[in-house]
C-alpha cells in the first residue's frame, strides 16, 4: 500500500512520550495502519532530537511536557537543524502555554491526546504530506484563553498583510478559524483547488511555513479576534 504522501514507502514515525504506556497505545494504533511505521519511540526530549537527527522520520509524534527537555525546547531544536523531519505536537488542555510555544517554534500542528484514533491517523498523513494541521476545538480554547492579549482589531494591521489581494485576506481569515480547504471553497462558493492556490500564494506572500503559522500570525495581528 502506498501513502501517497512518501511515494512507496510507508510515513516513518517517531513516537516522542514520557510515559510508556501512551507511547504503547500509539503505536498499537499506527501500527494497524499499512502506511504508517513506527521507527522509533523516545522518553524525554534530548533522545527525541538525538533520534530526529539519526533516523529522519517523516513525523516526530511529540509530547509537551517531558524531563531533560520539553516538548517546545526539542520541536525548536528539530526545525532550527533544518532537518526533513515535521513535529506534530500532542497536548492536554491544561498545557495551552506550551502549544502556542512550540507552534512558533516550529511545530506543523497540534491534536489533543485523546483525539481518536482516526483523526490521529489522518494528522499524521496529512503533515507527513506536507500540510499543517490545526485541530479547531483546541484552536478555540487557545485563542478564548489568550484574547486578552491579542491586539485590538481596529489597530493598523502588519504592513506585511498589506501584500495579500482581498480574496486572500478572507482566505487567511476563514484558515485562522480552522476551516479546511474544502470547507473554506464551500463557505466562498469556488473550487477546493482555488482555494489551494490562494492559501498558496498568502504563504508566499507572508514568508510562512505552513497554514499553522498562518493561524498564529492572523491573530497575533488582530487580522481575526476569537467569537464571544
Amino acid at each position: 500500500m502506498t501513502d501517497g504522501t512518501t511515494g512507496t514507502r510507508p510515513v516513518r514515525i517517531l513516537l516522542v512520550d514520557d510515559q510508556p504506556l501512551l507511547r504503547t497505545g500509539f503505536r498499537m494504533v499506527l501500527g494497524a495502519e499499512a502506511d504508517l511505521d513506527v521507527v522509533a519511540e523516545a522518553g524525554d526530549g534530548v533522545e527525541a532530537v538525538d533520534l530526529a537527527r539519526r533516523l529522519l522520520p517523516d513525523v516526530v509524534l511529540m509530547d509537551v511536557r517531558m524531563p531533560r527537555m520539553d516538548g517546545v525546547s526539542a520541536t525548536r531544536a528539530i526545525v532550527d537543524a533544518r532537518l526533513p523531519v515535521r513535529v506534530l505536537i500532542l497536548t492536554t488542555f491544561d498545557l495551552d502555554e506550551y502549544v502556542v510555544g512550540a507552534l512558533r517554534a516550529g511545530a506543523s500542528g497540534f491534536l489533543a491526546k485523546d483525539v481518536p484514533a482516526e483523526d490521529l491517523v489522518a494528522a499524521i498523513r496529512t503533515v507527513a504530506a506536507g500540510d499543517a494541521v490545526v485541530a479547531p476545538r483546541i484552536l478555540r480554547r487557545l485563542l478564548d484563553r489568550f484574547a486578552g492579549v491579542l491586539p485590538d482589531p481596529a489597530a493598523t494591521p502588519p504592513r506585511v498583510l498589506s501584500t495579500l489581494t482581498d480574496r486572500e485576506r478572507e482566505v487567511l481569515v476563514q484558515v485562522a478559524r480552522g476551516l479546511s480547504n474544502a470547507e473554506i471553497a464551500r463557505a466562498l462558493s469556488v473550487s477546493e483547488t482555488t482555494i489551494k492556490t490562494h492559501v498558496g500564494h498568502l504563504l508566499t506572500k507572508l514568508g510562512l511555513r505552513d497554514r499553522v503559522q498562518a493561524v498564529v500570525l492572523a491573530y497575533e495581528s488582530g487580522l481575526v479576534r476569537p467569537r464571544a
